[in-house]
């Protein structure tokens, strides 16, 4: 069965892009992926199209409308059939992470708010949306850009979308780590070397050199995502064999001592 996204925008043409290419694109031809957009603007009453008003109390901006968002959500949420969940793209919500893309995945039907202009009327917020996320602390101009984040993580995480479904359980954040480094032909650029053991063809010490990178370069580079994950036996030893290769470490040392706990 196919996962369900429906897309509430006023630019449905540009979140549409996202299926005209790579990975997104693939899960739709194969039947993995149904996306559709409903436009506000086609739940209109007045011959200018009009979805925005001016905000009561005053101030810069405009406010998306309450009755042309309403009844294109609803009419979204009848279209996808069965249970679904509603977000809204904002930069006021909880930022997302993997866990949340997985969650969408393996959820009900999504449906999805792309706001505009300073924002949508509250009320509409509070009686139709199940939750908000963000994708950043930074402010867009209107949620399609996030929507189709949203969109393309997800569609690397159903079955059958990639090529190798391998590809999608090595990413970054898949297990709570950021990704190894990754090396192709040639052997040596600008005298610049493969590291020797990925030319071994010992699987086991491939795998540990991988799990060591990862876990060395969340420690310098995201620590937080360490201090929420508790590591094995295995891990405590390859970062701590990590973080003595280094001289000067670069990442927070109180994460040594409170990765197992």
């Amino acid at each position: 069965m196919a996962t369900r996204i429906a897309v509430v925008t006023i630019f449905p043409e540009m979140v549409m892009a996202v299926v005209r290419y790579g990975v997104t694109a693939r899960a739709v031809q194969r039947g993995l992926l149904d996306i559709g957009c409903w436009n506000p603007r086609d739940y209109t009453r007045d011959r200018h199209r009009r979805v925005d008003d001016r905000p009561y109390g005053g101030g810069p901006g405009m406010v998306m409308m309450y009755e042309p968002v309403g009844a294109a959500m609803t009419a979204a949420r009848d279209a996808v059939v069965g249970e679904s969940h509603t977000i809204h793209l904002s930069p006021q919500g909880r930022r997302i992470d993997q866990e949340d893309i997985r969650r969408f995945v393996q959820g009900p039907s999504l449906v999805m708010l792309c706001g505009r202009y300073e924002g949508v009327d509250e009320r509409l917020l509070e009686t139709e949306v199940d939750e908000e996320i963000s994708v950043g602390d930074y402010v867009l101009s209107g949620g399609e850009l996030a929507a189709m984040v949203v969109i393309d993580a997800m569609a690397r995480l159903i079955p059958g979308a990639l090529g190798h479904q391998a590809s999608a359980n090595a990413d970054s954040f898949s297990n709570g780590l950021l990704d190894w480094p990754h090396f192709t032909r040639p052997e040596s650029v600008a005298d610049q070397k493969v590291p020797e053991v990925l030319l071994s063809g010992d699987h086991g010490a491939i795998r540990r050199w991988r799990m060591k990178q990862s876990l060395g370069r969340t420690w310098e580079r995201r620590p937080d995502l360490l201090r929420s994950r508790k590591l094995d036996s295995e891990e405590q030893m390859l970062l701590g064999e990590y973080v003595n290769e280094r001289a000067a470490p670069a990442g927070d040392p109180a994460v040594i001592g409170e990765r197992s706990k």
